[in-house]
């Protein structure tokens, strides 16, 4: 979000050349609110407010910019100036910024990045996105397990400008293998000749470079924690996940579920609705649109084939969309838990059988009380409607019961078994349940409704 009302009071504060001021807004503020302000400005005056600030304040408010933003302002042809800040960055904010830019620009702008620098962008930028080794961080604080406690603290305060978080410690071998790990509070706590050694747990949580994203951060969110070590082939410390990376994956993730959820095809990235074209979003929406609308063609043949029986008994008709919509309610019910369960791993296809027999349980309850509302609304709201001779009205609330009953049961079964099997055949489980589930609901329901009202009311 931008604010464009404090634009002109940051363009008074450059052409009065009061970059003091400007610095003092910059240490007052969080660069996150300061980076909402500048947003409204044009790249030339962003430029001109980063340039007036210090290298690091400038740094932390770049980083703070959203990525496309960031994009345009490094393609600009301020090169010298844009390194420094990249020198500035935290090593994953800039690894993330190098992975958008053009391979021209990355060619131009890495070669004026100091060598240490432009090495740690050389390195996390060729791990494969979408893994731990892509979203991780270079910048971690690690002793020595022959380390005295009074040590370790020291050169924790020499590692500390440099580092994102001082408060995991990670204890490294002279081979550079992860060996222990231990909090800043253990190393406080501790008495100033106790060693590392003996301080460090040496069971340490960890992911490996090539680990999917999504693992990465739900480890993050399972155990609590505000970083996890990143380890290549070998065991060596490469990297950490800190806990606002992993934030930013499961945002990603639920996004990406949400819109798969929904037939919308494509890239799926956080906070693009706006900076999209409608051309972009009607690719996105329209194969599974038109697909499931062709598919929806049997739906129409089906009523087609029981015309005869409205013609007979016209009261059918009004109840068909009821039992439509509840068979569709209660079928995006049972997909939407189990593929969370699923995305969880509170769940695997191999319980299928599992998950069944809960949802068969739970749809025989909802089918009871479902069932009986829709005899009582057929009693009372059907009351005065044309019956044919031989029928009664209870008779036909009876099997427009039975048959949203048998409807219920079915979707919610559908429901589950869809995102299982998709899991099973390695397909993503929110891309097959929902788009398929609407249109296979509504044909099951209406060969259920149509056949079930057909047999009781001999119609």
């Amino acid at each position: 979000m931008t604010n464009p009302i404090l634009a002109p009071e940051l363009l008074e504060l450059l052409d009065s050349g009061d970059t003091a001021t400007l610095r003092e807004l910059a240490r007052e503020h969080h660069p996150a609110l300061i980076a909402q302000f500048v947003s409204a400005l044009d790249s030339p005056d962003i430029w001109r407010v980063l340039t007036a600030l210090e290298t690091q304040q400038a740094a932390q408010l770049f980083s703070h910019l959203d990525l496309d933003h960031q994009v345009e302002l490094a393609t600009g042809s301020n090169r010298k100036a844009m390194a420094k800040l990249l020198e500035a960055m935290a090593a994953d904010d800039r690894a993330d910024l190098v992975r958008r830019l053009d391979d021209t620009v990355q060619q131009e702008l890495l070669p004026l990045v100091a060598h240490a620098q432009r090495e740690d962008i050389r390195r996390l930028v060729a791990y494969r996105e979408g893994t731990a080794g892509a979203l991780m961080s270079s910048e971690y604080a690690a002793v020595s397990p022959d380390l005295t406690a009074a040590q370790a603290i020291e050169q924790l305060r020499a590692q500390a400008p440099d580092r994102e978080t001082i408060y995991y410690v990670y204890v490294l071998d002279d081979a550079h293998r992860l060996v222990g790990f231990l909090e800043l509070k253990d190393l406080i706590r501790a008495k100033p000749h106790q060693p590392v050694r003996l301080l460090m747990l040496t069971e340490v949580i960890r992911a490996r470079v090539e680990d999917d994203q999504e693992q990465v951060a739900r480890l993050i969110e399972k155990y609590d924690l505000l970083a996890l070590p990143v380890v290549n082939d070998v065991g060596q410390l490469v990297g950490i996940v800190t806990h606002d990376d992993a934030l930013d994956v499961i945002r990603q993730e639920q996004t990406e579920d949400l819109e798969k959820f929904m037939g919308i095809s494509g890239s799926h990235e956080v906070g693009t609705y706006l900076k999209a074209s409608a051309w972009s979003h009607f690719r996105k929406r329209v194969m599974w649109v038109v697909g499931l609308a062709a598919l929806g063609l049997v739906s129409g043949m089906i009523i087609h084939g029981y015309e005869q029986m409205f013609t007979t008994l016209m009261v059918l008709a009004l109840y068909m969309p009821m039992v439509a919509d509840t068979g569709g309610n209660t079928g995006s019910q049972a997909a939407t838990l189990v593929i969370r369960a699923l995305a969880m791993g509170e769940i695997t296809p191999a319980g299928a059988l599992k998950v069944l027999a809960k949802e068969l349980q739970v749809s025989c309850l909802l089918a009871m009380v479902l069932g009986a509302l829709a005899f009582a609304k057929v009693m009372f709201l059907s009351s005065s409607a044309a019956i044919p001779a031989g029928l009664t009205l209870t008779r036909v609330g009876l099997a427009i019961a039975v048959a949203l009953g048998l409807q219920v049961v079915s979707s919610t079964l559908i429901g589950a078994m869809l995102p299982i099997g998709a899991a099973r055949l390695k397909l993503d489980p929110a891309v097959v349940a929902s788009p398929a589930l609407t249109t296979l609901v509504d044909i099951t329901g209406l060969l259920i409704y149509f056949n079930i009202t057909s047999m009781m009311l001999g119609v």
